[in-house]
């Protein structure tokens, strides 16, 4: 009862503010930061964007780019009414062949350096009032990595179809977490985050699909696990026969249906942004 009647509010708030023509576009950004992580920067500010306005750190997962997951995630549309804008880090074939975001790999989610660093620099070279983060699959696992070693940067993050931080090691060891997924206690991923670094952890909203055979649905739980035990407020989104992907809910005006684009009836990107209360002027 409770996700039918917020799915029905959010449907409401996207229906209720239409969105403007949209004459702004999603551009390439350069000169943010030495970018050791060697990823592209985009950026989507809606036509006539007042200062002080949030930002959302938007991550694609594999296979993705950043303008197609931003617009069928529904987060293009949503920045439109809501007026905030998007930093949308893009992943190359040069680092990863299927252009996930190297969530395992030691030199790209370490603080000060890899690809957590320049989605840091981007993070702050496009800073609003309040700055999130979220992310699908390899965005999702990214999003976890950078609320473990940024937590300064982030006023909010939500993970979807996601892992925990520090789950794999290797490329090898990456597929064994996300399926069958891995069973530590909440202290063992806790400590996982504090190895990390030390700081206040903002509140994380995870999403699964209960039907996801590519990153179990166990990882949902394992995630709650590990940033209850760090003191973040949790709160966890199972959606009920969704497999891999993105819940979108075009017939409310969000997104757009494609590859892990899921029509579900229910539009994360707009919970998230309810959630955060992207469309207010005042600090969470």
């Amino acid at each position: 009862m409770r996700k039918l009647l917020i799915g029905a509010v959010v449907s409401a708030l996207v229906l209720l503010f239409p969105a403007p023509a949209q004459a702004a576009t999603i551009r390439p950004v350069t000169g943010f930061g030495s970018n050791p992580g060697a990823l592209r920067m985009f950026e989507y500010v809606p036509d006539g964007l007042p200062s002080g306005r949030p930002a959302v750190v938007v991550l694609h997962g594999c296979t993705q780019d950043a303008a197609g997951y931003a617009r069928g995630s529904g987060w293009v549309g949503l920045a439109d009414k809501l007026r905030f804008k998007l930093v949308l880090p893009q992943q190359v074939s040069a680092n990863n062949f299927s252009k996930c975001f190297n969530w395992f790999q030691a030199g790209d989610i370490e603080r000060g350096h890899g690809e957590a660093e320049s989605i840091a620099q981007m993070a702050r070279f496009s800073a609003g009032s309040r700055t999130y983060v979220t992310g699908l699959s390899a965005g999702g696992a990214m999003t976890s990595v950078m609320l473990t070693a940024y937590p300064e940067l982030f006023a909010g993050g939500g993970v979807v179809a996601g892992l925990p931080y520090g789950c794999a090691t290797s490329m090898i060891d990456a597929y064994s977490c996300m399926n069958p997924g891995k069973n530590l206690t909440p202290k063992q991923w806790g400590d996982k985050v504090r190895a990390a670094g030390t700081g206040p952890r903002s509140p994380v909203s995870v999403w699964h699909g209960t039907a996801d055979y590519t990153v179990a649905p166990m990882n949902m739980r394992e995630l709650s696990e590990q940033w209850n035990d760090v003191g973040a407020a949790v709160d966890t989104h199972a959606v009920t026969g969704m497999g891999h992907g993105q819940p979108i809910a075009p017939g409310s005006g969000c997104g757009q249906a494609g590859p892990y684009l899921l029509d579900v009836g229910v539009c994360a990107a707009a919970e998230l942004a309810a959630k955060w209360r992207l469309g207010e002027d005042g600090v969470q």
